[in-house]
């Protein structure tokens, strides 16, 4: 799920440095969650259908979310224009990317899925530098997106034809990471200077996203494989963790350390989907997946500014050697 996280440095953070490390265990939980999301996906996908996944997963975390607002006593939006945002952001963040997930996953590993899904930072950079123009272009931004695409390439195993990864399920991963990065850029220009809750905007976009997604669980929904305990416990947990809390906690850790370290989740929840889907799901891992999810995370790095390659000076000091 990626999912919930301020994925560049574009947008800076109002919140001044923290003064303690009291944010450390919501940052590591968010990772681990969002990390076994593609583990509970699989989980899932054991008697219900991807538009059944999608729709359980936001259900269960709308109502999570509505209880949360409801202890705290925080209100839903008024303004019926925020309600369209958010249903805007609900398409993007939860809705279609999640049916693409789950989809995606009835023919690849979660492994796959988790190091693709590390791409979100670098398809938010997309949106923000070319269609939102949100900061001027910089060279090693482009660098990062450059680079970054050798990595997915290189994840895909594209010189074997995709290996056992159809094409569709590619175009489909591809597509919901694509959607990521519509999402963030749309977020903090529409909704954040509003000044509203998080509590409040993500029940609010999850309850849509819910409600959108309810005709097509009526539909099809479940694939008439009998219930398993590993399927049902992977719905709960991808509902009520995934979609629930972990958006709690990645809002607590943004609040209380800054966007720049909440963004740094990334590079924990490949890690995590790769570490449980070898040892749950038993999926085979070859030599490229984890090097090309490395590049992946290099070229995010880059990307973020938090990895400065001067070309120039290399050639320079190559040169002076």
């Amino acid at each position: 799920m990626r999912r919930g996280c301020v994925t560049t440095d574009t947008y800076p953070s109002k919140v001044t440095a923290p003064t303690s490390r009291s944010w450390v265990p919501a940052y590591v939980a968010t990772g681990i969650v969002w990390g076994c999301s593609f583990l509970f996906i699989k989980y899932s996908l054991g008697f219900l259908t991807p538009f059944g996944v999608a729709f359980m997963r936001c259900a269960l975390g709308a109502l999570t979310l509505l209880l949360i607002a409801a202890i705290k006593r925080v209100a839903l939006p008024k303004e019926f224009i925020v309600w369209c945002h958010l249903w805007i952001v609900a398409m993007c963040l939860n809705i279609v990317p999640g049916v693409l997930f789950a989809l995606a996953e009835t023919r690849t590993t979660s492994i796959v899925a988790g190091i693709v899904n590390a791409m979100t930072p670098l398809t938010t950079l997309f949106f923000i530098l070319f269609v939102f123009r949100g900061e001027a272009m910089k060279r090693f931004q482009i660098v990062g997106l450059g680079v970054g695409l050798i990595g997915v390439l290189t994840v895909l195993g594209v010189w074997q034809g995709f290996g056992a990864n159809p094409w569709w399920a590619v175009v489909a991963l591809l597509g919901a990471v694509t959607l990521y990065g519509i999402s963030y850029p749309y977020t903090r220009r529409n909704l954040i200077p509003r000044g509203l809750p998080p509590v409040s905007l993500a029940s609010a976009q999850l309850l849509l996203a819910a409600l959108t997604l309810l005709p097509t669980f009526l539909f099809d929904g479940a694939n008439g494989h009998a219930l398993s305990v590993h399927a049902v416990l992977g719905v709960f947990a991808l509902g009520i963790f995934g979609s629930g809390f972990a958006f709690m906690w990645n809002y607590r850790v943004i609040a209380a350390a800054g966007s720049s370290i909440a963004s740094t989740v990334t590079y924990l929840t490949p890690v995590v989907a790769v570490v449980v889907g070898v040892i749950f799901l038993s999926e085979p891992l070859t030599w490229f997946e984890p090097v090309g999810g490395a590049i992946v995370l290099f070229g995010v790095a880059i990307g973020q500014g938090r990895i400065r390659l001067d070309v120039t000076k290399l050639i320079r000091r190559h040169r002076e050697v």
